[in-house]
C-alpha cells in the first residue's frame, strides 16, 4: 500500500499513556504516508486516568523520540468527536485526502460515530491490525454500507495496550523516553511499582 502524494494519515489517540504499540504504529505510518498527524484526545466512550494536558505532554515526548520529518503532533485537531476533527483538518489542509487510522479493536465503533456517513464520505478508514482483535467481514460491510472505504494497513501492532499498563504499570510497556516524566510526576503509580 502506497499512499497518494497529498494523503495525510490522521491518528488521534487517548495516549493514556502512549505505549510501544503507539510508537510502532506511528513509525510504520511514516513509511506509508507522506504526512502523519497525531494528537491526544478525549474519547467519549472511555474514562481517562490522566487529564488531556498530561497525555498531550506524553505524546509530545513520543513524537520527539520518533523524530521523523513526516510526523507531527497537531493538538488543535483534538476533539471527542471525529467529525469535528475532520472539519478542522479540512480547513488546515483543503487539498489533502485523509485516512483516519484506527486499531482493529475500534472497527465496530465506526458506524456509531456521530455523523459517521459524513465522515466516511470525506475520509478513508485505515485499519491497523492489533493482536487479539480480529475483524469480521460483517464489521467491514457495515462501513461499506455507509459509503465508506477502508484499507487494511500492511503491518501488525505489537500487543501492548494502555489499559494493560494502567492495570499493572511496567516500564517495559512504554517507550523508555516516557519513563522519567512518568516517574517525576508519579503518574499511573509507576514509581510505586518499582
Amino acid at each position: 500500500m502506497k499512499a497518494e502524494i497529498n494523503s495525510i494519515a490522521l491518528f488521534g489517540t487517548s495516549a493514556d499513556p502512549p505505549t510501544l504499540g503507539h510508537e510502532a504504529l506511528l513509525s510504520e505510518l511514516t513509511k506509508i504516508f507522506p504526512k502523519v498527524i497525531t494528537w491526544a484526545s478525549d474519547n467519549p466512550d472511555k474514562k481517562h486516568q490522566l487529564p488531556l494536558l498530561k497525555r498531550t505532554q506524553l505524546l509530545r515526548i513520543l513524537v520527539k523520540k520518533i523524530s521523523h520529518p513526516k510526523l507531527e503532533i497537531v493538538q488543535e485537531l483534538s476533539s471527542p468527536r471525529t467529525i469535528h476533527t475532520l472539519t478542522k483538518a479540512l480547513q488546515l489542509w483543503p487539498e489533502a485526502s485523509f485516512s483516519f487510522v484506527i486499531g482493529s479493536d475500534l472497527v465496530l465503533e465506526v458506524p456509531k460515530w456521530l455523523n459517521a456517513k459524513s465522515i466516511l464520505n470525506k475520509a478513508t478508514i485505515a485499519i491497523a491490525m492489533r493482536d487479539g482483535w480480529p475483524i469480521s467481514d460483517k464489521q467491514l460491510k457495515e462501513i461499506k454500507k455507509l459509503g465508506g472505504e477502508f484499507n487494511l494497513l500492511p503491518f501488525k501492532i505489537p500487543e501492548s495496550s494502555s489499559s494493560k499498563f494502567r492495570e499493572r504499570p511496567q516500564e517495559g510497556l512504554v517507550p523508555r523516553e516516557l519513563v522519567p516524566f512518568l516517574l517525576e510526576e508519579n503518574l499511573y503509580g509507576l514509581a510505586d511499582s518499582r
